[in-house]
């Protein structure tokens, strides 16, 4: 089945329901926005002469039309390619020429930097701004659904590229089918009387869950302003019903601090889809304190997307100790997931290891890198590359990338433990903690401090915490401490720069990054 069949069936059911606003303004029903798709579709088959499987590119800041351009692609029976509008130009210019995408749909503020970047590589992909009179002109006679096979490639899901290029995962048709319904099975059951409040890219885990809210016929909503003012989120909320919205933790826990929030219709949320990087304990009671039971936590990977573990609203009590609070959950609908060591072999709960999935949302492969989807997809299960626990109840507790581990005097160190321990001081806003080469114990533990406010915590009150907290051999040697830590374009924290600071001050023999 065609996932453009989601929107088509929608639109025939509640054609009068409200599809897609901007704030309070409406901008298109579900018949409007079905109807812009056909004949946005028909466009691309007759005027850009596109052909099945063609790739198209999608670098566009969050707005109406990505929802008219995203399901015409599907209905056309091509393959999108959608992109996080912040990345850095160079950065979408691999995508695009990866993918050799024949066309790449921007919107205004990211037209000139990206046409300037892809006309230097001579790329030769054309460029058509969703506000200019070209798009408008692509507008044809309506065409009939393309058939898809459950196999052909619906989105090619570029990874952040934190270790290296960018590697496309190929999500097919039923993959994002299975993926929408497992939402339906494990978080919530929609209706047309609910609504999407749209925080985050939707090139990434926003726009991805949105496929079951579409499905449904929820209420898409934009916020006005295209960032993330907590003010503005609140008025947005107290004015709609039945709402959910995709946070990471950042954007958590600034809208739980937010003075606005105190006056938030914590009723009319449905649901907080909380995702993209680990939540702390303190940060998950501070939450459920501000909104009730109402945020759910989960993991999941471009590559499975949004699908591996859930922790359910109602799995949330005040009485849970943190290790169970911090838990991703358990495993999902129609995915298998199991812990091994580096040789595949299947560890008991209790011990950590790498996170093996299988299920029929895993991805198709990389694009056109069969070295690395051989390597992904060993022996028929998904190496995410993400190290992790399963306890004898099946929930899952993340401890960190396989390369993030830390080896220090021959003991395994992962950093998300020193980091909880470390937040436990109400003066952390955050912390990441890293390895630092040493000569004497191979690596040495650094953390990464952002105080909440100036003077911070010191150092021997930190020590104090991490010994009360952690085996000796566990607590940093070194602190430094930062105005924030960097993070990439879908807010995970950027370890590698982390860690390249350290190289680099240690070449320069001075003092803190």
């Amino acid at each position: 089945m065609n996932l453009a069949a989601f929107l088509h069936n929608t639109a025939r059911c509640f054609g009068d329901r409200p599809a897609v606003s901007v704030g309070d303004e409406l901008r298109l029903t579900y018949a409007e926005l079905q109807d812009r798709t056909v004949r946005l579709a028909g466009g691309l088959s007759s005027r850009a002469r596109l052909r099945r499987g063609d790739r198209v590119a999608v670098c566009m800041s969050n707005c109406p039309a990505y929802f008219e351009v995203l399901f015409a692609i599907w209905h056309a029976g091509l393959t999108a390619v959608p992109i996080n509008a912040r990345l850095h130009p160079k950065e979408v210019t691999f995508i695009l020429g990866n993918s050799r995408a024949a066309l790449c749909f921007v919107t205004d503020d990211v037209a000139g930097p990206v046409g300037a970047a892809a006309a230097d590589a001579a790329l030769g992909t054309r460029l058509v701004c969703v506000d200019s009179p070209e798009y408008a002109a692509l507008s044809s006679d309506p065409m009939p659904q393309a058939h898809a096979d459950r196999d052909e490639v619906a989105w090619l899901f570029y990874t952040s590229g934190t270790t290296g290029r960018p590697k496309g995962a190929m999500l097919s048709h039923q993959n994002l089918q299975l993926m929408s319904w497992s939402y339906l099975c494990d978080f919530d059951f929609l209706t047309e009387q609910d609504c999407m409040l749209h925080l985050g890219p939707l090139s990434h885990a926003a726009g991805l869950l949105g496929l079951a809210h579409i499905a449904k016929g929820s209420h898409q909503v934009l916020p006005p302003s295209g960032g993330f003012d907590p003010g503005e989120i609140v008025t947005l909320i107290n004015g709609l019903d039945n709402v959910t919205f995709f946070a990471a933790p950042t954007m958590l826990r600034r809208l739980v601090e937010a003075p606005a929030t105190r006056s938030c219709r914590v009723g009319h949320i449905r649901s907080i889809v909380g995702g993209a990087a680990p939540f702390y304990a303190a940060e998950i009671r501070r939450a459920l304190a501000t909104f009730g039971q109402r945020f759910t936590n989960g993991y999941g990977q471009g590559e499975c997307p949004c699908t591996i573990t859930s922790m359910p609203k109602h799995f949330f009590r005040d009485d849970l100790e943190d290790a169970r609070l911090t838990s991703v959950g358990v495993t999902r609908t129609g995915v298998e997931v199991r812990i091994s060591d580096g040789t595949d072999r299947l560890l008991p709960p209790g011990e950590t290891g790498e996170i093996l999935v299988r299920s029929d949302i895993v991805m198709q492969g990389y694009w056109e890198n069969p070295q690395a989807t051989a390597s992904a997809l060993a022996g028929g299960w998904l190496h995410t590359g993400d190290m992790g626990v399963l306890d004898e109840q099946g929930f899952l507790s993340l401890k960190d990338r396989s390369n993030d581990l830390i080896i220090s005097g021959g003991s395994n160190i992962y950093p998300r433990e020193v980091e909880d321990a470390l937040l436990g001081d109400p003066d952390i806003a955050e912390v990441a903690v890293v390895g630092q080469p040493d000569t004497e114990w191979g690596e040495s533990i650094v953390a990464f401090v952002v105080a909440r406010s100036q003077p911070g915590p010191g150092v021997e009150r930190l020590d104090k915490l991490c010994l009360a907290n952690l085996a000796r051999f566990k607590r940093p040697k070194r602190y430094v401490f930062v105005d924030v830590l960097p993070r990439n374009s879908t807010g995970k924290v950027l370890k590698t720069e982390l860690r390249a600071r350290l190289v680099a001050s240690a070449g320069e023999g001075a003092g803190n990054p």
